[in-house]
């Protein structure tokens, strides 16, 4: 069992939670996810690691509640434990793959869309920890949907917070806010996008025509987390990849979001599955068990 020692509400519906899970805080970096499970019976949640405490042996997840099983992953307290906490899992970001020394020769910009904000900000404090400042778009409907904004001030070289409806910040979405940093003259190597699909592809349409490089995180529908059931399939530059253990990152300019979210609209009913599996063939995998 996994105990939860520490439960915050960032907003009505998203809610972070510290767990105890010494393995996985010993063995975590920026970018990974686990599955958690609220009981035996329950549905396998894939989370990005939001942050993690080697010393204390315990990682944070943040998480919104879209259906039955984040409900109730929503009505647990400090104090109780879920079923099943595993991970690491997925591939590192590239990041921790490069020395301080020549990621200080970059200028990287993250951006977050809503939920985004968990999995940018760990990767935002890992070069902070390393001396390296990186500009961090934030970007949330409204106000009161904006989460982590103190924390990320705390580690972001600058924080630029946008909101859709203009009520903070600037006014508009992270693509706006994208052109404007460029018109009043920032440059960038590297731009790192995680947010909604939908974010995420109008981000890199847009960085592809800047000519800037740019990673996304893909977060399609999981089931297994370890590349057997092939629901988490998408196509990165006409290859198959599996975001599980392929990814969740992966070059945005080469990734195929228009087929990623027709695909997790149509894998949600049972026809929808039983057309992918007959376009998709041989390589459709089908281990999730939902396919027959």
């Amino acid at each position: 069992m996994y105990k939860i020692v520490k439960k915050e509400t960032l907003t009505p519906n998203i809610f972070l939670m510290e767990v105890e899970a010494k393995r996985v805080a010993k063995a975590c970096q920026p970018g990974q996810f686990v599955i958690v499970r609220t009981d035996g019976e329950g549905e396998r949640i894939p989370l990005t690691i939001c942050d993690y405490d080697r010393e204390k042996g315990t990682v944070t997840i943040v998480f919104q509640t879209v259906g039955a099983a984040t409900q109730m992953m929503a009505e647990l307290e400090e104090g109780d434990s879920f079923q099943d906490f595993v991970g690491p899992l997925g591939c590192p970001s590239d990041l921790v793959k490069e020395s301080p020394e020549e990621l200080k020769k970059k200028k990287i910009l993250f951006v977050a869309g809503g939920v985004g904000a968990a999995p940018v900000y760990p990767q935002v404090k890992w070069l902070h920890e390393r001396g390296v400042d990186a500009d961090v778009i934030v970007g949330s409907k409204t106000k009161d949907l904006l989460i982590l904004q103190k924390e990320m001030e705390a580690v972001a070289g600058n924080l630029y917070v946008t909101t859709d409806d203009g009520s903070y910040g600037r006014s508009g979405m992270v693509t706006q806010t994208i052109k404007d940093l460029a018109a009043e003259g920032k440059q960038y190597d590297l731009c790192i996008a995680i947010g909604p699909m939908i974010m995420m592809k109008f981000v890199c349409l847009l960085t592809k025509e800047m000519g800037l490089p740019t990673v996304v995180s893909l977060n399609p529908i999981m089931v297994d987390g370890t590349g057997m059931c092939g629901a988490c399939r998408v196509t990165v530059g006409g290859q198959v990849k599996f975001a599980c253990v392929d990814g969740p990152e992966f070059d945005g300019h080469q990734v195929n979001f228009d087929e990623a979210m027709r695909r997790q609209q149509i894998y949600k009913t049972e026809e929808g599955r039983a057309m992918l599996k007959l376009q998709e063939g041989n390589t459709h995998h089908g281990g999730c068990g939902n396919c027959e």
